[in-house]
């Protein structure tokens, strides 16, 4: 289980947003290079994901959680090449922004995956969190929300 907290300069409520629509995760995302909507209720959303990375393109379904009443979301692999893929997101406001707890628990169903991801998983996880705040900069230069 990797478990990361930090403070951005961003509401909580904008920052639930950004990972909360999942739909534009391929306009940000540096390797979801599809996504589809499966289903989608006031609470849940279940989505297919085309994720890439260097020549390796695997599809998986994930099951969202989304709890707007205390800024947390939580993910869940509903298929796909994972034995096991959880994760969960939560936000605080704090001063001049909020604080983000990011928790993530996974594992390939392919020894040749994992080891390939391991390699790669703490610039990947630095990669997504700068591509979530710079989702949430984008939005509010575009929308004026903050």
């Amino acid at each position: 289980m990797h478990r990361e907290r930090r403070l951005v300069p961003y509401p909580a409520d904008l920052m639930y947003r950004v990972v909360a629509e999942v739909e534009h995760y391929p306009e940000f995302l540096p390797w979801v290079v599809g996504l589809r909507v499966k289903s989608r209720s006031e609470h849940q959303v279940v989505a297919e994901m085309l994720v890439g990375y260097k020549g390796f393109r695997e599809r998986y379904t994930s099951r969202v959680t989304l709890d707007p009443e205390h800024c947390r979301i939580d993910v869940e692999q509903a298929d796909g090449p994972f034995r096991h893929l959880v994760n969960h997101w939560q936000f605080f406001p704090a001063e001049n922004g909020c604080e983000v707890d990011f928790g993530i628990d996974f594992a390939f169903k392919s020894r040749i995956l994992g080891a390939v991801a391991g390699a790669a998983f703490e610039k990947a996880l630095m990669k997504m969190t700068e591509a979530f705040e710079a989702r949430a900069k984008k939005i509010i230069e575009e929308e004026g929300v903050g």
